[in-house]
């Protein structure tokens, strides 16, 4: 059941608004929705506006959160999020590190695998808004700290940069890492994963890199073809310990 405060998802009538239920209303070309009327209802139920248009209530999921989350920055693809859970077998065992948070989207990805997740941002300001979006999407085994990396402490399962990462980093997450787990790094250019392979390599008894690459099909009266769009967004690379 939905509360007062609670983040939903509004979809109609080739519209969506991300909104919070509670008191107020929004304005849409579609007519105006009483906010405090989502209140008790469940993902699924109806809204009407004044004006007789209907909307499906739905509870956001991260993808939701991904496109309609406020940012400090461009957040980590989907697709890159997906394979750094995939190949690090990340899973509700897990206490994950997470370093360069942003807007928080990777932390809320793993927030609903991983049993906890502590996610480090140097930027006070940006941990602020992480901590928001969050919130909003109700991860209480989420925990945002405004802190550099490199003050992290603790053991974990899966530890995942998305930063400027420098050697010490690398050497740093080797020690905060229990046997068998993960490093995960997101590097946009190469010669940023060749400071990962080369620190990593002397440190993990295992090194992978892989380029995030992702085609999405468009089809039309003419046919069916790939996308124009850029499909290559960066780099991750895996090390085991």
């Amino acid at each position: 059941m939905i509360e007062q405060g609670d983040r939903v998802l509004l979809v109609g009538a080739g519209r969506e608004f991300f909104i919070k239920a509670g008191p107020g209303t929004l304005g849409t070309d579609k007519g105006q929705l009483d906010l405090a009327a989502i209140v008790g209802k469940n993902s699924g139920d109806i809204i009407t506006t004044h004006s007789g248009s209907e909307f499906t209530i739905r509870i956001p999921r991260p993808t939701d959160f991904f496109t309609h989350g406020k940012r400090s920055g461009a957040p980590m693809l989907p697709k890159d999020i997906g394979l750094v859970i995939a190949y690090t077998g990340m899973n509700h065992n897990d206490d994950v590190l997470d370093a360069g948070t942003g807007s928080g989207i990777a932390a809320i990805y793993f927030g609903g695998i991983a049993k906890s997740v502590k996610t480090y941002e140097v930027r006070p300001e940006f941990s602020t808004l992480a901590m928001k979006n969050i919130t909003d999407a109700k991860l209480p085994n989420v925990e945002a700290v405004a802190a550099d990396f490199l003050a992290a402490e603790g053991i974990y399962d899966v530890v995942h940069l998305d930063l400027q990462i420098q050697p010490e980093y690398v050497t740093h997450a080797f020690s905060l890492l229990r046997a068998g787990g993960y490093l995960a790094c997101y590097t946009p250019f190469l010669e940023q994963m060749a400071i990962v392979v080369d620190a990593a390599t002397d440190l993990f008894s295992e090194v992978h890199t892989h380029e995030l690459i992702e085609r999405e099909m468009t089809r039309s009266k003419r046919g069916t073809r790939p996308s124009t769009s850029v499909c290559h967004s960066g780099y991750v690379t895996i090390a085991r310990k």
